[in-house]
């Protein structure tokens, strides 16, 4: 075991120059059975009580997503990017990370931060448009959501890298989008990071969707797994609805960060449920049949499936993670009722570590508008 109860995994047999398989590589399959040969791709799966809380996690943070998704529609947030259905991807990357480590999520992975221990109403200011970013990023180790695509990943390894060069043993994950995969940024990230072998951890979870762009349309590549061996790092194509496969995938890539043996690359195969933001209309670009063909792959009841069978996952502490996760929904709505106190000029602070003049004259003008405005209200 790591030094946080995390399972120890070798990380030598990691290769670095060998292409992942097209098949993606399972622990569990769609019946919740467990799996062996070479379908593992040499890995084990994890211990029932890991599976259990990775059970849990994902449970509860379906049903945040549901809730959240509710008060969008409610008019309470003005957008939210939903994950149902990719809770595996998720939740077993994040569950990989020590607290010292660094996570740097994209727009969608809201259900990542609340594992990572942030409150409801500290991840939803952004969607409700209070902050740009709602949560103290240092006491966390999250950083900000990037909307711009794949631009967290250079900040993923522009901190893995400093954090090599003063011997701080952390590692930084980023998640990326299988349309991120198409920009620069993506490139930059993993040229300098398999050059300079930072530890990083790069998760693209494949939903098959850039909006409504699928995949066939962004690569010719047999898996965005395989991009790795071009960088020379290792990379694995793994079913992103088995949250076992994904902990214990990720969880040895994190372990050879940390050892000094580079990034790698985990393409984590799932897919988006719902829309893209509560704005988009999926039935103008993908059929019904394949969204049922994908909830019929659901991650939650895979493992569910597999936890039943082992005797593990009983009535009574299904009932007792199902009320935790109605506890976290009616604190999220609670959260969500409450006005926030805006105050424009706070567009001006932490612009800056030193006020500049420009800035401050932007900000005087501004609030004499302000006072103006309240004095003439008030008349």
């Amino acid at each position: 075991m790591s030094h946080d109860g995390h399972m120890s995994l070798n990380v030598e047999h990691l290769p670095t120059r060998t292409l992942p398989a097209e098949k993606p590589l399972r622990l569990l399959d769609n019946a919740g059975h467990a799996v062996s040969g070479e379908s593992t791709g040499g890995f084990s799966l994890p211990d029932v009580e890991t599976l259990l809380d990775l059970y849990r996690k994902m449970v509860v943070a379906r049903r945040f997503d549901v809730q959240v998704t509710a008060l969008t529609k409610q008019g309470r947030l003005a957008t939210y990017p939903s994950a149902f259905g990719q809770e595996g991807c998720e939740i077993g990357a994040v569950a990989s990370l020590d607290a010292v480590d660094w996570l740097f999520p994209t727009y969608r992975d809201s259900i990542a931060l609340l594992t990572r221990g942030i409150a409801p109403g500290e991840i939803l200011q952004s969607f409700r448009g209070d902050w740009h970013n709602g949560y103290d990023q240092h006491a966390y180790r999250t950083a900000a959501q990037a909307t711009p695509l794949a631009t967290q990943a250079l900040h993923a390894v522009g901190l893995a890298h400093a954090a090599r060069l003063r011997h701080d043993p952390i590692v930084a994950l980023t998640f990326i989008g299988d349309g991120a995969t198409s920009e620069g940024d993506t490139h930059e990230a993993f040229n300098f990071a398999a050059v300079w072998q930072t530890p990083t951890v790069f998760v693209v979870q494949n939903n098959q969707y850039a909006i409504s762009v699928p995949l066939a349309r962004q690569t010719r590549a047999a898996t965005l797994a395989d991009k790795a061996v071009g960088y020379g790092m290792p990379g694995f194509h793994v079913d992103g609805n088995d949250v076992a496969a994904m902990y214990a995938v990720t969880t040895a890539a994190v372990e050879r960060a940390r050892a000094g043996g580079g990034p790698t690359l985990v393409e984590g195969v799932t897919y988006r449920i719902e829309s893209h933001t509560n704005s988009d209309d999926p039935t103008r670009y993908r059929s019904s049949r394949e969204v049922e063909h994908w909830k019929r792959r659901d991650p939650i009841e895979r493992l569910e499936k597999y936890l039943v069978s082992e005797g593990a996952l009983t009535e009574s502490l299904r009932a007792d993670i199902t009320d935790a996760a109605e506890d976290l929904a009616a604190a999220t709505r609670e959260v969500m009722t409450v006005e926030a106190e805006l105050d424009p000029l706070e567009l001006f602070d932490h612009v800056y570590s030193r006020p500049r003049a420009a800035l401050a004259e932007q900000r005087a003008f501004l609030e004499a508008e302000l006072a103006e405005a309240a004095q003439e209200a008030g008349r």
